[in-house]
């Protein structure tokens, strides 16, 4: 990726890597904006624009009378080295970006198959060798009250929520903060033979 310049920064860069190169040496004047203007095809604004740019880091040295001297070539080499940095800098963030999107895309992707999957398990009751259980959490369990968080589910007893079936409703794939109520069907699956038991004992 490279970064998209505006019209005085390419020109200020052109001129910065024709210094570096000595292509214009320290001490020659530079030719009047009006002739740059007409050299990169561009207004006398965007020129003295430009060349604030170099002025202001040093790379030349502008008089009114007498018009734009070449400064220093070490100053254009660190201009042109400043760009670069920016550039690169710039073109991680763009990585960075363009991975986070990706990133977002496959977890998108995931959690739609794994809904997908979850429905199709709860209505059909088994999906290859996956089979939900469910457990009815009635008055007096601790979970009641609780968030799926809280009661750290799956590391007591090493079963992973699906869903939770409440009244008409049921929740696929319901996040951390999903309360528990009276009422509820837990819906679960593991691959531990013991699993339902180690649930019943968890939930009480």
């Amino acid at each position: 990726m490279v970064i998209e310049l505006s019209k005085y920064e390419k020109i200020a860069l052109d001129i910065a890597y024709s210094i570096y190169n000595e292509e214009l040496k320290e001490g020659e004047k530079v030719k009047g904006r009006s002739t740059l203007s007409g050299k990169y095809n561009v207004s006398p604004e965007t020129i003295r624009r430009a060349i604030k740019l170099l002025s202001d880091m040093g790379v030349v040295e502008v008089s009114e009378k007498s018009g734009i001297y070449i400064k220093s070539k070490d100053k254009a080499g660190e201009y042109i080295k400043k760009y670069q940095s920016k550039n690169n800098v710039m073109t991680l963030k763009k990585n960075i970006e363009d991975l986070i999107k990706e990133k977002q895309d496959i977890d998108k992707k995931i959690m739609d198959n794994l809904n997908l999957l979850i429905e199709y398990s709860i209505h059909l009751k088994s999906i290859g060798s996956i089979c939900p259980f469910q457990i009815e959490l009635k008055a007096g369990s601790h979970l009641i009250g609780k968030s799926i968080s809280e009661v750290q589910f799956w590391q007591q007893t090493g079963a992973t929520i699906i869903g939770v079936h409440r009244g008409e409703e049921v929740m696929l794939s319901p996040g951390p903060d999903v309360k528990f109520e009276e009422g509820d069907s837990v819906l679960f699956i593991g691959n531990n033979k013991d699993i339902v038991n180690k649930v019943n004992e968890y939930v009480g």
